[in-house]
């Protein structure tokens, strides 16, 4: 059986983070907003490392922007040119 796998909002992890800070109980914020007590402690970790702020997701980096669109754009030309090798394979037959 497959698992889905919910993905919160940046917003509702900081909040989430907070409230557990305020409370000091992980265990309990974790129940009351139903998600996995590993999830609000890994949050929490990240939170103290500086990586789960909104500052961080507004200024990215210009050149990794560019490589992750270059690498999309790599992967649709590489998925354009198997469609068309089997365009050709299909038609030659005939």
């Amino acid at each position: 059986m497959k698992k889905i796998r919910k993905n919160y909002s940046l917003e509702f992890k900081i909040q989430a983070v907070s409230l557990s800070e305020q409370r000091g109980n992980v265990s309990s914020v974790a129940e009351e907003l139903g998600i996995c007590k590993e999830s609000l402690v890994n949050w929490r970790k990240l939170h103290k490392e500086g990586k789960l702020s909104k500052e961080k997701q507004i200024s990215s980096d210009p050149i990794r922007e560019e490589l992750l669109r270059l690498r999309k754009e790599l992967e649709e030309t590489k998925l354009e040119r198997d469609i068309l090798k089997k365009a050709v394979g299909i038609f030659s037959k005939r």
